[in-house]
């Protein structure tokens, strides 16, 4: 149990944590894979290299931090650790490697005349108190997901239907249980999460679900990243016929119901959420405008034009725009070429900005996006993020 005194000593840890946190966090993972590599398969080495998972968590303790006597003021990052954590499996034994490998950390970063024992007492408290508050919610999606027609927990057999080349850097795989049984539904939006054996080493992946639920399969679109260890495994070596591992779907970024004009915004590999949340709004009864804007680098890495303008010329309610930073391949072109911009972003929206609006893609993309439609008056568009709390680096 955090006590107040406790939630005191947590509070004064954030000058520190603003000052060296990326620090602690990174002295952390090195802990963590070298005493417990077990849990290795849980993250994804790419973001360690590039010191996103690092970065990212130094951000969410000291969010913890400052907020933990109020926690409701996190809003809905506890649900998308949650769902993160879900979708990859992370299990109530590995939250304690976790919490011993960040305490340690806490101790060895900051010496012991700042780390003393009570600092450590107090930090150990709050990570329990967060463990146990994230171990309850997981383990009620996991009961759920069992429960559901068609669910399952832990990893199911798969094999790969089909697998098609979507542009030069996408390709879909479509995915059917191996046993023949019922699939567990899904919300649009939602992602799948795969274990793969590439070279000997397990590794764990998610992959946003890009078809609107059917019942039969499950669609992954998956671009080739350079360098990327699942990526180009899935691209190179996983072919028709072969078995695939996966988790049950999860996922917050979601599409909700309503009749307000709805605005799906990709860039890139971002298109993949929202081609299936812009299937399901199409396939429901009603005629709720849909605005589609997406952008790409050129012709040659969009994705799934065809099926857009298909849906397009099937439903008068769905308008279509499309950005290339470079001009050249298309036929027909793309509406602009550059930069999806203030002004051409306030050209395409709907008139009346009473609307739901997602988005999603690159980082910069997404953080010049939600600038951009708060100054246009959308200031609650919804997009999804990737969190490393102090719980949940094991994203």
């Amino acid at each position: 149990m955090l006590t107040p005194a406790q939630r005191d000593i947590v509070k004064s840890t954030v000058p520190l944590l603003e000052s060296g946190g990326e620090a602690l966090t990174t002295h952390f993972y090195r802990l963590l894979f070298r005493d417990h590599p077990q849990v290795r398969p849980l993250f994804n080495q790419a973001h360690q290299a590039s010191g996103d998972q690092p970065r990212a968590l130094a951000n969410g303790v000291l969010m913890y931090a400052r907020h933990i006597d109020r926690l409701e003021a996190l809003g809905g990052l506890a649900q998308q650790i949650v769902q993160k954590h879900v979708a990859l499996q992370v299990l109530p034994e590995h939250y304690p490697l976790v919490g011993d490998s960040l305490l340690r950390a806490i101790r060895e970063v900051l010496g012991p005349d700042i780390a003393t024992d009570a600092v450590i007492d107090a930090w150990a408290a709050a990570y329990g108190q967060l463990a146990d508050l994230l171990i309850g919610a997981e383990a009620a999606v996991y009961a759920d997901n069992a429960q559901a027609p068609g669910g399952w927990r832990g990893a199911r057999a798969f094999r790969v239907a089909k697998k098609q080349r979507e542009s030069a850097e996408i390709t879909s795989f479509h995915l059917v249980p191996a046993d023949g049984g019922p699939l567990l539904d899904f919300q649009p939006g939602q992602f799948l999460g795969l274990r793969l054996v590439v070279g000997g080493q397990e590794i764990r992946r998610n992959y946003s679900l890009s078809a609107a639920p059917d019942g039969r399969q499950y669609r992954i679109s998956v671009k080739r990243e350079p360098g990327g260890l699942a990526s180009n495994h899935l691209h190179d070596r996983v072919h028709v016929g072969d078995p695939v591992e996966v988790f049950p779907p999860a996922g917050a970024f979601t599409l909700a119901e309503g009749d307000k004009p709805l605005v799906l915004i990709s860039g890139g590999v971002g298109i993949t959420p929202t081609l299936a949340m812009l299937d399901a709004a199409l396939a429901t009864p009603g005629q709720r405008p849909v605005h589609f804007i997406h952008c790409a680098r050129n012709a040659d890495v969009h994705a799934f034009r065809a099926h857009v303008d298909a849906q397009a010329a099937r439903h008068p309610r769905l308008q279509v725009f499309y950005c290339h930073d470079e001009a050249g391949g298309a036929s027909p072109a793309p509406h602009a070429v550059g930069r999806l911009d203030r002004a051409r972003l306030q050209d395409w929206l709907p008139a009346d900005r009473d609307l739901d609006a997602y988005f999603l893609g690159p980082k910069p993309f997404m953080a010049q996006l939600r600038r951009d439609l708060r100054a246009l008056g959308v200031p609650d568009a919804q997009s999804r993020h990737e969190f490393f709390g102090p719980a949940s680096a094991l994203e």
